[in-house]
């Protein structure tokens, strides 16, 4: 059985850092794209960032590129995600997402087969 556990969210005070770890279990990712998602109260599941396979290739939502780092390591079948200088507006579960793959122009086809549970990260103002 696939199994994706997301931990390292927690309550964090604004313009502070919080990492995100996704581990993969029952299947190795090592060849697929993974992503992050996140999701606010009464809002859509959107898009954070993704990486391809090999780690060469990262892409980032608008409104967290230059403070948030995705990253993976493929021996653990793990991928992470560096959350710097946060904002209230950052406030949201995360999920991680395997088996996509990366498409043209910054945009990540994600599998809706393999989701984490989701952590919760809540930035205080």
């Amino acid at each position: 059985q696939v199994q994706l556990v997301e931990s390292g969210g927690g309550l964090v005070q604004a313009g502070g850092s919080l990492r995100l770890s996704c581990a993969a279990s029952g299947r190795t990712f090592s060849s697929y794209a993974m992503g992050w998602f996140r999701q606010a109260p009464g809002k859509e599941r959107e898009f954070v960032a993704a990486i391809s396979w090999s780690g060469g290739s990262t892409y980032y939502a608008d409104s967290v590129k230059g403070r948030f780092t995705i990253s993976r390591d493929n021996a653990k079948n793990t991928v992470y995600l560096q959350m710097n200088s946060l904002k209230p507006e950052d406030t949201a579960v995360y999920y991680c997402n395997a088996g996509g793959r990366l498409g043209p122009s910054g945009s990540y086809y994600y599998d809706d087969d393999y989701w984490g549970q989701g952590t919760q990260v809540t930035v205080s103002s």
